[in-house]
């Protein structure tokens, strides 16, 4: 059965509501009160989880690239959070009720989050699939990893899965990832999560949803994902990275209860027939009537019967039955024929 079980004991996977993320990624702009106001509204909408972003400018990128682009390195600095607002957060998700979880860059990072904040589970980026050297270090921390496989080619999705395996580490969520911001739904390719469900049999699949609206998410759990992971903002007009492609909390308050309602739907592949549906069954099938005024002793002919509403006396699968009986009593037409009436 494909399941994943967190650090904080809840199980993801099979028979198990999606467990929505919220990721709020940079779009709190490096105000820890930003980002708490993330928290809150994203526990009052009902989302599982928020995720954060663990990256620093000193593990982000290299020197010589803040050398060529000085830009770019302050606005890294700005929008990141520092250990300590990020231990403040995950003290502050748990007391609104939501799972804490973020992405890490460097393996001080992933230590941090491990060993400070307690979280779930670690979240691997898309961009880090092929470092197999960092993918090896937290698969064997030995705890559950979601991994994204933006990006990717199926030769290192599989090589990136091989790498957790070898540690032994039991706990891995594959996300389905187009790394686009936002991507267009001609590029969401959904049936991949059917391609990895049937290679990874095994594991807990999902999806990091990079498209604008709720239908990718919605869809990814009507073909059994586990885990959808979208891009949360509390206002996507304001400038910032890929804020504007983010769902703002009335977007992903529908996203949360549609896959809900979608889950709910689905059931199981056992065909049943509810109490309510057997109610119906005497309000709208039909039963077996006659066509006209028949007397005792007449033998009954197929021209003599046919079927119409209520469904609570002989079924019309039986009418075949009764052609050649004979009528043990009067009966008017149109009336509902039953086996104490024939011999």
């Amino acid at each position: 059965m494909r399941r994943v079980v967190l650090q904080n004991g809840k199980i993801i996977g099979e028979g198990r509501k999606p467990y929505i993320v919220a990721e709020a990624n940079s779009s709190h702009n490096g105000s820890i009160t930003a980002a708490k106001e993330m928290v809150k509204k994203a526990s009052e909408i009902g989302c599982d989880c928020i995720k954060f972003q663990s990256w620093s400018a000193e593990t982000l990128y290299s020197k010589s690239f803040y050398r060529e682009n000085p830009i770019s390195g302050r606005i890294v600095k700005k929008f990141s959070l520092t250990l300590a607002e990020q231990k403040e957060l995950a003290g502050y998700c748990k007391e609104c009720g939501i799972d804490f979880a973020s992405t890490p860059y460097a393996e001080e990072e992933v230590d941090f989050l491990v060993d400070e904040c307690k979280v779930p589970f670690i979240k691997i980026a898309s961009m880090e699939l092929n470092n197999y050297p960092f993918l090896n270090y937290i698969a064997s921390k030995h705890i559950p990893i979601v991994l994204a496989t933006g990006m990717g080619n199926w030769d290192e999705i599989q090589r990136a899965v091989e790498v957790v395996q070898k540690t032994g580490n039991p706990d891995l969520c594959i996300l389905h990832c187009v790394s686009v911001y936002p991507a267009d739904y001609s590029q969401m390719n959904l049936l991949n999560i059917k391609a990895l469900m049937e290679k990874y049999p095994e594991y807990v699949i999902g999806l990091s949803d990079h498209s604008a609206g709720t239908e990718c998410g919605v869809a990814a759990v009507a073909m059994g994902a586990g885990l959808i992971e979208k891009h949360f903002t509390l206002d996507n007009s304001r400038i910032g990275m890929d804020n504007q492609m983010a769902a703002e909390p009335h977007v992903f308050k529908e996203l949360v209860d549609q896959c809900c309602h979608v889950f709910q739907a689905l059931g199981s592949e056992e065909r049943e027939v509810t109490n309510e549906e057997m109610d119906m069954r005497n309000k709208m099938r039909r039963s077996v009537v006659t066509t006209r005024k028949i007397s005792a002793g007449e033998i009954l002919k197929a021209e003599d019967l046919t079927a119409k509403r209520p469904g609570n006396g002989l079924p019309p699968e039986m009418a075949e039955k009764l052609i050649g009986k004979t009528v043990l009593r009067d009966l008017d037409s149109e009336a509902m024929v039953s086996l104490e009436d024939i011999n």
